[in-house]
């Protein structure tokens, strides 16, 4: 395969991006219906630095994702698909992975409570339906995001991107984004393979 696009500032930019990635940040979503909502968390995702995005369809379609509208995020963010709630918290928890469902209710923690610099896993629920309850009673946590307005939620793209952004803030404090959370080989072999991308 021809490798015209290594150049040293599209490698730098490519080493960069991958020693950013946070392996220990995660996002579920859970039968997020508009595809363009799924687009627009990928690329919040892709900013902040979150490697995979767990897609868990258990009642909506799998959703078809463009590269146009998530601006290639979708490219550079890896996906797994589930069909089972539990299958699903469960290998993140294999993985070392608190869940925290978001969910507005009594019982629910303030997001700015939470600490995010743990290995922790964010599970957003439908546009209209919220997070099952299922996914709520299996989370580690619930948690709401302050609002002051009339209206008591977030489109769910604009929940993420808050979200994603106060774990991106804490990680930063604490140093996260200095040092890979990747050994040495695999920095290298990501590099080769998103060169081809």
């Amino acid at each position: 395969m021809m490798r015209s696009f290594r150049t040293d500032k599209r490698l730098n930019k490519i080493a960069s991006a991958i020693k950013s990635r946070q392996q220990s940040l995660g996002v579920i979503l859970e039968n997020i219906h508009d595809p363009h909502n799924v687009s627009a968390i990928f690329r919040s995702c892709d900013a902040v630095g979150v490697p995979k995005v767990g897609l868990l369809y258990t009642v909506e379609e799998f959703p078809k994702l463009s590269k146009i509208t998530s601006s290639s995020a979708v490219k550079w963010v890896d996906k797994e698909k589930f069909s089972d709630t539990k299958s699903c918290f469960d290998k993140y928890r294999e993985k070392g992975f608190k869940i925290y469902s978001s969910l507005l209710n009594k019982a629910a923690f303030s997001l700015y409570e939470l600490d995010l610099t743990e290995k922790v896993a964010f599970v957003f629920g439908n546009e209209n339906r919220g997070v099952s309850k299922e996914a709520a009673e299996l989370a580690d946590k619930v948690f709401y995001i302050p609002m002051r307005g009339m209206i008591q939620s977030l489109n769910v793209s604009v929940a993420a991107a808050v979200t994603l952004y106060e774990a991106q803030r804490q990680r930063m404090i604490k140093g996260m984004y200095e040092k890979s959370e990747l050994p040495e080989q695999d920095i290298e072999r990501l590099i080769n393979e998103w060169c081809d991308k």
